[in-house]
């Protein structure tokens, strides 16, 4: 069977049963819609917020980061794979007792103020757009290879698909849909990833093939290394970051992720806070499996990379090379006339441009895999991509019809009308994410880190102060999200979209770079929050009393 119809076959079986599980478990009231009812068992729930938290960005350009920026690249899985253990011990089972449908009813209620959720609900809107904007581009991505069509038709066709159990399903149907798709991711990324281990090293474990050595008797990394250094990039297992911005990126990641509204939602939707600890141990159980072989999948195809293309006669190069030019994603200008391809660290000489995001889908490729385990990774790819999208744009739109509309705009809107007004949100945000999508700020990772510095400037001295500090007010964390945010916003839109003055890497204040400027953004945040509540009147009693029950350890 030829790989187009592998493909067609792949993903129209993978998308009739996430269109029919949609429908099997349609949203029948606004707690369906919201938090699925709360009754999601621990496995299922490990498995979806595996699904929801592994995005485009996990899936497709993680690897793709790591095998261009080596060791520098590991601050992407620290930052993450960290990130998701301390929203895991430190806030998921408080949370959970807490026991609202969202992060800004949290906000909302525990700073006893609408225009804390207020804030709130803008904070959830602007990370959640600028983060479903690196996966409607991954989906366009996807579909621009596979589906032959260009990327912005690749958008649109993904937004139809997640419009249509996003909006019908809600947290019910997103829950269940993203099951499914973390069995279809997993089994995507780790077939391949098998395969190329064996061919490379003969070790079955990609874990350990990478570290291994390969059939000329040289240990794998050793062999990159010297292939790195021979076309004069730096050496693939040492750093040329500040171990300063390193620190900040990694932190950026890691506090990040603790403040994603919509990987925090998920531990709502299980019946009791032990479910909550259960389900957060599955999901890392779960994670863990996509976050170990992603070294090994970066490593394997740099070096089939660089062995197949650099030095090679263009005309003789292999039908991959071909399928991705015409994405425009792997562009070839044959700069010296030679008809040879230079792909060399000096940008006056190199010849060879590639987008990071290709690397995980052309490795199969480039392996000479059979055509049904590049469909599969088709597949996969569009099931880690299309799990994020859908997840975000719920937060999306609970935060418009719930923490706006019911609590704040029109608090005697009936239950019916809530759930029109969700759906009608749902379609909105889905509109926008596709525009997002069609026009990105970069690479689907470096949106997707743009995302978790905004959650971390915003939304995390919030949640934790909330938490473990009765003494915070309404005053200070409204003041140190607004402050957090918007210094967060400048930063990013001076350094990546050219704002304010623009400015380059050696304008970065202190050596830090947007993508680890959410570190520094937090600890205003934090220095802004305690100065401005402990100038200001305490919270009422009612509010430290209940801060006070949430953290005594519950028997369910």
């Amino acid at each position: 069977m030829t790989l187009q119809l592998w493909i067609w076959l792949m993903i129209g079986l993978t998308f009739s049963l996430y269109i029919g599980i949609a429908i099997w478990s349609k949203a029948g009231s606004t707690k369906d819609f919201y938090v699925a009812g709360t009754g999601v068992s621990p496995i299922a729930n490990g498995m979806a917020t595996a699904a929801d938290w592994m995005s485009a960005a996990s899936f497709i350009s993680m690897a793709g980061l790591i095998s261009f920026m080596g060791y520098d690249g590991s601050v992407f899985l620290m930052g993450w794979t960290g990130g998701y253990v301390l929203l895991a011990l430190l806030l998921a089972p408080y949370l959970r007792k807490f026991g609202k449908f969202t992060v800004p009813d949290f906000i909302g209620d525990r700073y006893y103020s609408n225009t804390a959720r207020l804030v709130a609900v803008l904070c959830a809107l602007i990370i959640s757009f600028t983060y479903v904007a690196g996966q409607m581009r991954g989906v366009g991505l996807v579909f621009s290879r596979y589906l032959e069509v260009d990327i912005n038709t690749g958008v649109i066709i993904g937004m139809a698909i997640v419009l249509f159990y996003a909006v019908l399903g809600g947290m019910k149907g997103i829950t269940y849909t993203q099951v499914a798709q973390y069995c279809v991711l997993i089994f995507a990324f780790m077939v391949p990833a098998i395969f190329i281990s064996i061919q490379m090293t003969g070790n079955p474990i990609p874990q350990l093939g990478f570290g291994s050595q390969g059939a000329d008797g040289i240990y794998l990394l050793d062999k990159l290394d010297g292939l790195s250094m021979d076309l004069g990039f730096h050496e693939y297992t040492s750093g040329s970051k500040s171990m300063l911005d390193v620190f900040f990126i990694t932190a950026a990641l890691m506090i990040g992720t603790a403040g994603l509204p919509h990987v925090i939602v998920r531990f709502f939707t299980v019946k009791k806070v032990s479910d909550a600890r259960k389900s957060a141990g599955w999901a890392l159980l779960f994670i863990a499996i996509l976050y170990t072989t992603a070294p090994a999948i970066a490593v394997f195809a740099r070096t089939n990379l660089i062995e197949t293309v650099s030095e090679k006669k263009y005309d003789e190069l292999p039908g991959w090379f071909d399928n991705w030019e015409k994405t425009g994603l792997l562009t070839f200008d044959d700069k010296n006339k030679d008809g040879i391809v230079q792909y060399v660290a000096d940008p006056q000489i190199n010849e060879l441009t590639i987008d990071r995001d290709i690397m995980v889908m052309a490795n199969p490729e480039i392996a000479e895999l059979p055509n049904w385990v590049i469909a599969l990774l088709a597949a996969g790819a569009l099931a880690a991509a299309l799990s994020t999208a859908a997840g975000l744009l719920l937060v999306i739109s609970s935060s418009i019809s719930h923490d706006l509309i019911k609590k704040i705009i029109k608090p005697d809107v009936s239950e019916k009308g809530e759930l029109i007004a969700a759906r009608i949100s749902a379609f909105f945000a889905v509109v926008m994410a596709g525009y997002f999508g069609i026009n990105p700020p970069g690479f689907v990772a470096a949106v997707v880190a743009l995302a978790f510095g905004l959650a971390a400037a915003s939304f995390f001295p919030a949640i934790v102060m909330g938490i473990f500090y009765k003494r915070m007010n309404k005053e200070g964390a409204v003041a140190g999200m607004l402050t957090g945010l918007f210094l967060m916003l400048f930063y990013m839109t001076k350094f990546k979209f050219g704002w304010f003055g623009g400015g380059t890497s050696e304008d970065w204040w202190f050596g830090i770079s947007p993508e680890g400027f959410g570190t520094f953004a937090m600890l205003t945040n934090f220095i802004v929050s305690l100065i401005i509540c402990h100038t200001t009147s305490n919270p009422p009693k009612e509010i430290q009393d209940l801060v006070e029950k949430i953290r005594i350890p519950s028997k369910e």
